[in-house]
């Protein structure tokens, strides 16, 4: 039997589990961390751009004190930078991580997992939880790189996590309980919003929200430069077209209508607007962007089999 204790609220709880392995049950899991949540310690394995964006709204949503995170990078100037804009405690190696945080974020390059999952193989423990957000790296590569029965979470956040306005969607691996998918709602809500889905839409996600800056990226180019065509100033026309799509964003997330209502809401009969949108309809811009989003979704799913 195992024994796990936790002093809450001035009284001493302790619950006993039996072991799989080396494992606790998921159930036991769960109560362990109920008594342990606010003792929550966070350890970023990888401290490039989406992890320091991460740790900071984490900071900033009061979910924890920077005290309570901890870093480790290859790279000594993404450890230095990581510190500087978070508080963050850095470290060297992953292994230190592991002694020092219970919840663990995977952020290295995909090609990367692996070999840092080996690394920390033999210091991955019951109480440890590993998300992760190395972009295409199916949960049961995660799960068969550490110790049976390892609580798993696979997360697919995107570039505006870097503004606070992150579209995430994730997936609990088999021995994640409900309680670490509570967290790692709450951690990923903290830059903007999160979807718990099956993990067989992720790639749907990569395609959609992951790649889907670069298109409004593509889009919003596009309107500065018809802008430039029609005489306006580069700078000018640049923030006339981002804050267009800002805006026209808001009004789909704020009203809650849908899109084509809202179009419609713009478009005059006999005006500019439709001029313009029959010259959109022409170019297949909607086929185009459907396209673009499902050639991306597939391309994920065939770096994940890889």
């Amino acid at each position: 039997m195992a024994h796990f204790s936790s002093a809450v609220h001035g009284s001493l709880v302790v619950i006993s589990c039996s072991l799989v392995g080396n494992f606790t049950s998921a159930s036991c899991v769960e109560l362990v961390h109920s008594c342990m949540a606010s003792k929550l310690t966070i350890g970023f394995l990888g401290t490039g751009k989406m992890a320091t964006a991460l740790a900071k709204g984490i900071v900033r949503a009061g979910l924890v004190a920077p005290k309570q995170i901890f870093g480790s990078d290859p790279v000594p100037a993404a450890r230095v930078a990581f510190s500087r804009e978070t508080g963050a405690r850095i470290v060297t190696g992953n292994s230190k991580v592991l002694e020092l945080a219970s919840v663990l974020i995977l952020a290295t390059k995909p090609d990367q997992t692996a070999t840092v999952l080996q690394e920390i193989r033999d210091s991955f423990t019951p109480r440890h939880l590993l998300i992760s957000i190395a972009a295409g790296v199916p949960i049961a590569k995660l799960e068969a790189g550490l110790p049976a029965l390892a609580r798993v979470i696979r997360v697919m956040p995107n570039t505006p996590a870097l503004v606070g306005e992150s579209a995430t969607g994730f997936a609990p691996g088999k021995s994640a309980t409900k309680s670490d998918a509570d967290l790692a709602q709450r951690l990923f809500s903290a830059v903007g919003v999160a979807f718990p889905l099956k993990e067989s839409l992720l790639d749907a996600v990569t395609g959609l929200s992951g790649s889907g800056p670069a298109y409004v990226y593509l889009f919003i180019e596009g309107l500065s430069d018809g802008g430039v065509a029609a005489g306006l100033p580069r700078d000018v026309a640049t923030k006339l077209a981002a804050q267009t799509v800002l805006g026209s964003a808001k009004m789909v997330l704020e009203t809650g209508m849908h899109p084509g209502a809202l179009k419609d809401m713009v478009t005059s009969p006999g005006g500019t607007t439709i001029e313009g949108l029959h010259e959109l309809e022409k170019g297949k811009l909607r086929g185009t962007v459907i396209s673009a989003v499902r050639a991306a979704t597939d391309k994920s799913r065939k770096l994940g089999q890889g």
